[in-house]
């Protein structure tokens, strides 16, 4: 812009005033180049829009990773132990909610592959979750009396709902179903041939034996969950504080067993 202004006359200050304020860049572009205006001022603004786009974003990053930095240290530990349990909470129930849909329909049979491979994700995230409880239960059994001076009651009550016994026993038994479930699947993969049209007498047992197991898994999962939500909304009522960092209270609906 100065060499512009020096070039062609033009008064100098104008170079320092976009210096100062670049927002007003488009008003001495007009002014100095008419036939251009229109192209120069659109470069500008989509120039300008990336740069103060790419700001913002560095300043929500940056406030997102440091929003802890004024607690103490064991408080911002716990607090990012349970982001980090709430995160991985809601990629599993959101994983188990796209599960149960495809156990409900057929969708399993033309896209069988699809669903083991998902189903081996889906024990990833849970074994992310189980990291995630155990690394703040942990936090919260080292360091009660910590909580409990800082009136963060709800650290405790987060460790006693995570080492109840429904609550162990539901995943213990969503585990058990996973596998079984996968177990199946990719029995049924392997073999789809010798199930579905030569009938091999060995294969259809071995298939009857892996889809009672199924069975037997997804119907113990089923009773254990909703064991688990009963006390879960009972108590949720101790503290809501609490409640975003469980999991969600799915329906209890039963999967659909797989057809034979």
């Amino acid at each position: 812009m100065w060499v512009d202004c020096w070039k062609k006359e033009r008064p100098k200050w104008w170079a320092p005033a976009v210096l100062m304020a670049p927002i007003v860049t488009p008003y001495f572009i007009f002014k100095a180049r008419r036939h251009q205006a229109a192209i120069l001022t659109l470069m500008f603004l989509i120039s300008f829009t990336a740069v103060v786009g790419a700001e913002v974003y560095l300043y929500m990053s940056v406030k997102e990773t440091r929003k802890y930095d004024h607690l103490p240290p064991l408080t911002r530990q716990i607090m990012r132990a349970s982001d980090t349990l709430k995160n991985t909470n809601h990629r599993l129930d959101k994983g188990m909610v796209h599960l149960k849909e495809i156990a409900k329909t057929d969708a399993w049979i033309n896209e069988m592959k699809n669903t083991i491979d998902f189903i081996s994700e889906l024990k990833i995230i849970m074994t992310q979750n189980q990291a995630a409880i155990q690394h703040l239960v942990k936090l919260a059994s080292n360091y009660q009396p910590y909580w409990v001076k800082k009136e963060l009651n709800w650290v405790v009550l987060l460790q006693q709902f995570y080492t109840h016994r429904n609550v162990r026993n539901h995943y213990a038994s969503l585990e058990r179903y996973l596998d079984a479930f996968n177990a199946l699947l990719v029995y049924i993969y392997e073999n789809f041939d010798s199930i579905t049209k030569i009938q091999s007498r060995s294969h259809l047992k071995n298939y009857d034996e892996y889809y009672l197991r199924y069975r037997r898994a997804a119907d113990s999962y089923n009773r254990l969950n909703v064991a688990r939500m009963t006390f879960q909304n009972t108590f949720v009522h101790k503290d809501q504080k609490v409640k975003p960092y469980l999991p969600k209270l799915r329906q209890t609906e039963t999967f659909r067993l797989l057809v034979k």
